[in-house]
């Protein structure tokens, strides 16, 4: 069994996964399921149920009418923003929970992770033109594995986090100490949940320096969003220089204007993200 595959299953003995992730993705990937098979499985958690309306009715949607029906509210939001919503709901409470005192935060790695999926998404769509829902789901997914390494090992995790301050170094000593990386933990934890092998690569690859990587794929996305979050200092630790492959930095370049409007909008996107996911 490889480390990573270890601290999955010790990390799952303190916060176990929520199933309804694994059931909504497995629908997401199935062809022949409907959206009668995705209100099966919402109607079953109240909690998932009571955002969902509340969020297909807020001002954000504009809708008429009220929606009282998960049916209804699944139909507007659609299969993979639905998706989107059941993961960041998920994740987003197992990391809440007492913090210890020290340069790493959970509340900030949190942040940290919305600011790279909401930069991501408005990153694909806007400069490439395509869908932005998964490079959303792997802005979200991308970091998850740092939170696995400090709940699993925290004295350990802890002292690499007081001591480093590159993206680079941080993956060195994480293999050092663990024999693995938040990176490779990140992706396998994708596996597990069933997530399409495009975004398990993208989560492997989202610290990788090398000059095949194509900016519009979906590793060269985050690796685009973590920089540009760092810029803004949005990063999980203090200090931390967000490293990027150089034929991304060259793309940045060529493009500056249309990634300096998007990064002044990047805090008005983070407020309307609020209102859809919390």
């Amino acid at each position: 069994m490889s480390t990573a595959k270890i601290f999955i299953e010790k990390f799952a003995d303190i916060h176990p996964l929520p199933h309804v992730v694994t059931v909504v993705t497995r629908l997401i990937n199935d062809p022949e399921s409907t959206m009668k098979d995705f209100e099966e499985v919402i109607k079953m958690d109240p909690v998932l149920v009571s955002r969902l309306l509340r969020l297909i009715n807020s001002p954000y949607y504009g809708l008429v009418q009220t929606v009282d029906s998960i049916g209804r509210a699944v139909a507007y939001l659609g299969m993979k923003n639905l998706h989107n919503l059941v993961v960041t709901d998920a994740l987003k409470n197992i990391f809440v929970g007492p913090e210890i005192q020290g340069v790493f935060s959970k509340k900030k790695l949190w942040i940290h992770c919305a600011a790279v999926s909401i930069c991501s998404k408005m990153i694909a769509e806007r400069i490439f033109g395509i869908n932005g829902d998964d490079a959303f789901l792997c802005g979200i997914l991308h970091d998850f594995g740092l939170l696995v390494e400090e709940q699993v090992q925290k004295e350990d995790f802890h002292r690499i986090c007081s001591s480093c301050t590159s993206t680079t170094a941080l993956l060195q000593m994480e293999q050092e100490a663990f024999a693995t990386d938040h990176c490779e933990i990140s992706a396998l934890m994708t596996l597990d949940w069933n997530m399409p092998k495009s975004i398990q690569e993208a989560i492997r690859d989202h610290h990788l320096i090398s000059n095949g990587i194509i900016p519009s794929s979906l590793t060269g996305i985050i690796q685009l969003a973590e920089y540009m979050t760092g810029q803004l200092q949005l990063s999980t630790l203090p200090d931390m220089h967000m490293e990027i492959s150089p034929q991304l930095m060259e793309h940045l370049q060529d493009n500056i204007d249309e990634y300096t409007v998007l990064i002044e909008d990047i805090p008005d996107e983070m407020d309307k993200a609020q209102t859809i996911y919390g």
